[in-house]
């Protein structure tokens, strides 16, 4: 992979494997329908990893500002530093917000309900944390890729999230047709 991401991802390739009957996990032929009861804990997952990494972000974002002084001030005193972490903030709370929305309506047996939270909560969460590592990044200046601050390492996971594990056209695709009931688009 290109992107280096801190949780160290690895690709196992698996040539000519065969297995027993008694080996099969789930029911035969039922592959696909057991995929797609995955998709909507996967979202759900993919949200809490994007608002963990959007939290950090801002952690190591704000604790610079307040630390950081120049002409004996931290530069978190300035709006034009103060106001995008704070939109960056906001963004990530309602993203948040949706995601437990996702997780409680998954957890009630809501999977239509969940299907649509999930989408929307990956979309958000996505975007948001996107947000949270690039004004993280700003806030540092040229410290904010140096490998020492930790937050650079942070943009390739995140970027990552826009297209996986389903990318935002997708959700786009799922939210103008089943929450907005326009045609099908693909």
């Amino acid at each position: 992979m290109e992107i280096v991401s801190p949780e160290k991802q690895f690709i196992c390739h698996l040539d000519d494997v065969r297995l027993p009957y008694d080996a099969l996990v789930g029911d035969e032929d039922g592959g696909l329908l057991q995929l797609f009861a995955g998709l909507n804990p996967e979202r759900i997952m993919a949200s809490a990893m994007g608002a963990g990494i959007g939290r950090l972000a801002l952690g190591k974002a704000t604790a610079y500002a307040r630390d950081r002084q120049v002409f004996k001030t931290p530069i978190g005193a300035h709006q034009g530093l103060a106001h995008p972490l704070a939109a960056a903030k906001i963004e990530l709370e309602l993203a948040r917000l949706m995601a437990q929305k996702a997780a409680w309506l998954y957890d009630e047996g809501d999977d239509m309900g969940a299907g649509e939270a999930a989408n929307m909560a990956k979309y958000a969460t996505a975007e948001a944390a996107i947000h949270c590592v690039d004004q993280a990044i700003q806030t540092h200046g040229g410290n904010g890729l140096t490998t020492e601050y930790g937050v650079g390492m942070l943009a390739g996971v995140v970027r990552l999230m826009r297209i996986a594990p389903v990318s935002r056209e997708m959700i786009l695709n799922f939210v103008a047709q089943h929450s907005l009931g326009l045609p099908k688009s693909y």
